[in-house]
């Protein structure tokens, strides 16, 4: 009986250690469960794969910038509007249908690329784009810049956008577009679905606006 109280005793101790420590473990997994790389898109430093030009005017280009996991990112830029896709070749990436999606005002991709990845490899990328704002131009006469985070999802399936930010009407704009990424890109049907816009709504939304629910 000694015996059985003592080891009822360890068993109990046992069972407090790991009911203490396990919320904490499960806590520590959970935070990691969920994570970000960064890549640089930058186009003077990717690799050009082709130019269209009239005269010695170049009116758009191709760029094959490197991701993670094997992954190219595709850069194509035509009249001042660029679009941005994904996948394990140039040529793959160029026939998703990311690789046509862009707006109808002149914009621009930045160059920081960020992964979101959960245990594998990732499944959603998340990059800032500038679109111009010909009605409000700037002190400079230039169309203003308006500031929208594009969720972008990853194979398996289809490339395409998923969510869009508006950063200038949104505080926590990185963390929105994070949340769209982890909750939305994997199920998101490319064909069928509308893009998200999440958040609060904003002048680069209106931009947007052709593209949005």
């Amino acid at each position: 009986m000694a015996f059985g109280h003592a080891g009822a005793a360890l068993a109990a101790a046992a069972g407090f250690a790991i009911g203490a420590a396990g919320p904490e473990l499960a806590s520590t997994a959970q935070a990691a469960e969920f994570t970000s790389q960064y890549t640089s898109a930058d186009l003077k430093k990717c690799r050009k794969i082709g130019s269209t030009k009239v005269g010695d005017s170049e009116l758009g280009a191709a760029w094959s910038c490197p991701g993670v996991a094997g992954y190219v990112v595709a850069v194509s830029e035509d009249d001042l509007r660029v679009a941005v896709s994904v996948g394990k070749s140039v040529r793959a990436a160029q026939r998703e249908p990311a690789a046509s999606q862009s707006f109808g005002p002149f914009n621009f991709a930045y160059e920081t690329v960020e992964w979101r990845s959960r245990a594998g490899p990732p499944f959603a990328i998340i990059q800032r784009w500038n679109i111009s704002d010909n009605a409000k131009p700037g002190k400079d006469g230039r169309p203003g810049r308006t500031a929208l985070l594009i969720v972008t999802r990853l194979p398996p399936g289809p490339v395409c956008h998923v969510a869009y930010v508006d950063v200038a009407a949104n505080p926590d704009a990185n963390v929105l577009a994070r949340q769209a990424a982890d909750e939305t890109a994997a199920r998101f049907d490319c064909a069928k679905d509308k893009i998200r816009v999440v958040g609060q709504r904003g002048r680069a939304i209106e931009l947007a606006a052709d593209r949005v629910q």
